[in-house]
């Protein structure tokens, strides 16, 4: 394997690399890297780059995508985020579930939006760096317009109503709270910035006197949320970003919610799609993973008729022919044949930074990787679909940092693939219906 880039455009660097292997050591999606792993998501990169194009020329964009666990929605969502952040849109994960995060209180969504954004020079939460850029920004067009150090305060209020008129007819405490950061910040008062920029956050319970002092009141509610949402765009853009994604993940989490609160959520989530085609999010891309079940299911989309609706998508052809361009992406899933595949770039991938690569090509040569999917999908019931992650974590933490760092260690003599109950996620311990909690031992050929 070349230390490349997929596509070619360069090579891997160690640092890169180091997190790469890291996450999957832990049994983790890396957070960066995902072009170096991606396997058959080829087919959409034409009609998603299209439509991050058309997001960055100031369009919005709502895509859902549904697949079991276990294939790869999560990766799905954090590849398309670096492609994304390539084209400088910030970005913001999102987990939806019933206690932390439910999708019924859009404030509580927009919160988790705040804490986990981040760009291409900002880690999460980049929310006050971003405003920090967006005021430097309109300090820079008001000189750039004639004011003079003098009256430069007042060209950049001018200018910030100006750009914010839109935000202030839906959410006029968001412009609100923005001056009282400013001049909080101008007067060296910390602590009131940051009390100010928590509540821009949609950060409940801040200190009564911050919120008198920049001129608000109350808590971000459910309906205020999307005001909020709409002035964050507007700062983003504003700022230097090109939008904004938006991942909501595990949305299939409603079908185990109290129906009071499923139909909530579902019409919430039926009230965003609406609220991006109807062009009030410009620089917006949305993206909702899920389970077919919750897509199909009477206790999931098909729950609510007009939502249903939005979503519908013909998945009854073959896979092959599926329509990325389609509101709805299908994510196959993996084969045995893919699994293999993917072992066999991470093996490659971690031999071209280790300075013994031939002994790590040598001794966990095709046939052992093969062997050691192959071990691994049978001690999760033959399903192969949901054996990725468990596949990896074998594969570098038990294997291959051992070939690395012990010259006699040989795999075939001295392993025996142990899966323990505790370290499987749920449906992993479902696909394996072990009776015994105690370990499973496999020899490997």
């Amino acid at each position: 394997m070349r230390t490349d880039s997929p596509a070619g455009n360069g090579p891997v660097s160690a640092a890169r690399r180091r997190d790469v292997i890291d996450a999957l050591r832990r049994g983790a999606v890396p957070e960066n890297g995902l072009g170096l792993l991606a396997t058959g998501l080829d087919r959409f990169e034409s009609a998603l780059d299209a439509e991050l194009d058309a997001v960055v020329s100031g369009a919005s964009v709502f895509k859902a995508v549904r697949g079991e666990y276990g294939s790869g929605k999560t990766f799905f969502a954090r590849w398309l985020g670096e492609r994304a952040k390539r084209r400088n849109l910030a970005v913001a994960e999102i987990q939806i579930s019933e206690t932390e995060t439910p999708l019924h209180k859009l404030e509580t969504v927009y919160r988790r939006l705040t804490e986990r954004l981040t760009t291409s020079s900002f880690p999460p939460s980049a929310l006050r760096p971003v405003v920090d850029a967006w005021f430097y920004v309109l300090e820079e067009d008001a000189l750039a317009d004639g004011a003079t150090e003098e009256n430069l305060p007042a060209q950049v209020e001018k200018l910030m109503t100006s750009r914010l008129s839109e935000v202030s007819r839906h959410a006029p405490s968001f412009a609100t709270a923005l001056r009282g950061y400013r001049a909080a910040v101008a007067a060296g008062d910390e602590a009131t910035a940051s009390a100010v920029m928590a509540w821009l956050g949609g950060q409940p319970h801040v200190a009564a006197a911050a919120r008198r002092g920049a001129g608000v009141r109350g808590d971000l509610d459910h309906f205020g949320a999307l005001g909020f949402l709409q002035g964050l765009l507007t700062v983003l853009h504003d700022s230097g970003q090109s939008g904004l994604l938006v991942v909501l993940d595990e949305v299939e989490t409603l079908q185990r919610v109290r129906s009071d609160a499923r139909d909530k959520a579902l019409n919430a989530l039926r009230q965003l799609i609406d609220e991006v085609h109807s062009g009030r999010f410009p620089g917006l891309y949305l993206l909702v993973t899920g389970t077919p079940a919750f897509f199909d299911g009477r206790q999931g989309v098909q729950r609510l008729a007009p939502l249903a609706q939005r979503l519908a998508t013909d998945f009854t052809t073959d896979p092959r022919f599926d329509n990325p361009r389609a509101v709805q992406l299908r994510l196959p899933g993996f084969t045995q044949d893919s699994l293999i595949a993917l072992g066999l770039t991470i093996r490659d991938l971690y031999a071209s930074g280790s300075p013994v690569a031939e002994r790590i090509r040598e001794v966990a040569d095709d046939g052992y990787v093969a062997d050691l999917a192959k071990a691994v999908g049978g001690a999760l019931g033959g399903k192969v679909g949901v054996a990725p992650r468990l596949f990896l974590k074998k594969l570098v933490g038990d294997v291959l940092d051992r070939i690395d760092q012990f010259e006699d260690f040989d795999p075939r003599e001295h392993y025996a693939l142990t899966v323990n109950a505790s370290e499987l996620t749920e449906v992993e311990r479902n696909a394996a219906a072990v009776d015994s909690a105690d370990s499973v031992e496999l020899d490997l050929p």
